[in-house]
């Protein structure tokens, strides 16, 4: 049974030796047996504990706080609740990673703006130039997984990968909250995809990803809730790294997508809920909303540019109110627009064709260390639902070398879908929020 085997294993060794040990049968029964609850929350706090867990002064208790997406399509979530968590009090020591395959990374789009340096310690994320704490001056820092931080997760990930068990819901669920716990969290929001671009195509699967990843949060003591999220087209209008810093920005600046918003104010919300700052929902909402529009958050991403090495005259001129983002950020030396083929509605489009173009012309990579392009990527030119005339353009690509081919161009002329006029449809807002699980 996968409890005895995991019960053994932890007794025989400890998992900064765990690479010099055959753990292939236990994974294997992992996989196939499952894990109860206590079992996934006991393997979570072992690789937790596996390296350095963080420490906060005391003043910071019940303020500190972080969420997890399960990856999308132009999901820039993270570059704009960031900041705005910040604004409204919280401490947020956010560990982030890179894109693998379609999915983009938040370091990628961070890295795309010069001298951002996403590799601060665990030290430097406290003491920043012996003297200023960067959570305590900003509020808020967005940076990679150290070398201490889960050791265990990176040997237990390359045992996942050989035994083929990568896709087992303790492993995952230990996987990621394992490093949250090691952040030593006051509350964690998750933002659990499905659809056609996440991991989980259907909204059942992905409920009970969220379901187990809550219970294992909330096992190690932080407040934990999930939001099931749709990921079938794009989140805003922007794919690829310097694109969405872009829009990330547009959004800072009160300028940004509706449905961009919507998550940034739900996982937000709930997070001020939780953490006592809002006395619900609906008022941490409108408090995330309020330090995004009102400039706040601007001012803390601005501020967090800066602690983690941009220069301050290319932060300031990022931050400004009619930027020329390109004076700073690189441009791809082509664009291309693809239009219309019929009038009607944009009432469908395939955000994973798009994704796995960009990840073909350079934006992705599909082993971790590859290099990627920046300034590849694309813009959707349309929205859901708005009436569209027949070779009006519709998305922007920005490449390089490769150039898209012509199979390339026809399947993004396929991924979107034309219907008939509908006025109510129109009318209609699109929610990407689908259920909430707040417990």
């Amino acid at each position: 049974a996968a409890a005895v085997l995991f019960n053994v294993s932890l007794n025989l060794i400890s998992f900064h030796h765990l690479r010099f040990f055959s753990s292939g049968a236990m994974l294997m029964a992992i996989w196939q047996k499952g894990m109860v609850n206590t079992e996934t929350t006991t393997l979570t706090r072992e690789m937790m504990s596996s390296g350095e867990v963080m420490s906060w002064p005391k003043e910071w208790e019940g303020c500190v706080v972080d969420k997890h997406s399960t990856g999308g399509v132009g999901d820039k979530v993270s570059l704009v609740l960031a900041p705005a968590l910040a604004a409204c009090g919280c401490k947020v020591p956010m560990i982030s990673g890179r894109g693998l395959a379609h999915t983009g990374g938040t370091l990628d789009k961070l890295e795309s703006i010069p001298g951002y340096n996403i590799h601060q310690s665990a030290i430097k994320m406290l003491k920043l130039h012996m003297s200023l704490l960067i959570l305590e001056s900003v509020g808020c820092c967005i940076v990679g997984q150290t070398e201490m931080l889960v050791p265990a997760d990176r040997v237990l990930y390359a045992l996942r990968d050989a035994t083929s068990t990568v896709d087992s819901l303790p492993l995952i669920t230990g996987s990621i909250i394992s490093k949250k716990g090691a952040e030593s969290l006051s509350a964690l929001v998750l933002d659990v995809k499905f659809g056609r671009a996440a991991l989980y195509k259907d909204l059942q699967s992905a409920k009970e990803l969220a379901q187990s990843l809550v219970n294992a949060g909330n096992g190690l003591g932080m407040r934990t809730g999930a939001v099931l999220s749709c990921m079938d087209a794009t989140i805003g209008r922007f794919v690829g790294n310097s694109l969405e810093v872009i829009e990330s920005l547009e959004t800072l600046k009160g300028r940004g997508p509706d449905d961009l918003m919507e998550l940034v104010t739900t996982l937000g919300g709930f997070l001020l809920m939780t953490t006592g700052s809002a006395s619900n929902l609906s008022e941490g909402r409108k408090k995330i909303s309020e330090a995004v529009t009102g400039g706040a958050a601007l001012s803390k991403f601005q501020a967090m540019m800066e602690k983690q090495g941009v220069a301050k005259e290319m932060a300031r001129l990022l931050c400004s109110a009619h930027s020329d983002y390109y004076s700073v950020l690189r441009k791809a030396k082509h664009q291309k627009e693809l239009k219309t083929s019929a009038e009607g509605v944009a009432v469908d489009f395939d955000g994973l064709v798009l994704a796995e173009i960009l990840h073909k012309l350079g934006a992705g990579r599909s082993k971790a260390g590859e290099p990627v392009n920046h300034s590849v990527g694309a813009e959707l030119l349309v929205s859901l639902g708005q009436r569209v005339v027949k070779g009006e353009p519709w998305l922007r690509l920005h490449y390089e070398d490769p150039a898209p081919t012509t199979d390339q161009i026809s399947r993004l002329q396929s991924a979107l879908t034309v219907g008939k006029y509908d006025d109510a449809q129109t009318q209609h807002k699109m929610s990407l929020v689908k259920e909430l699980m707040l417990n």
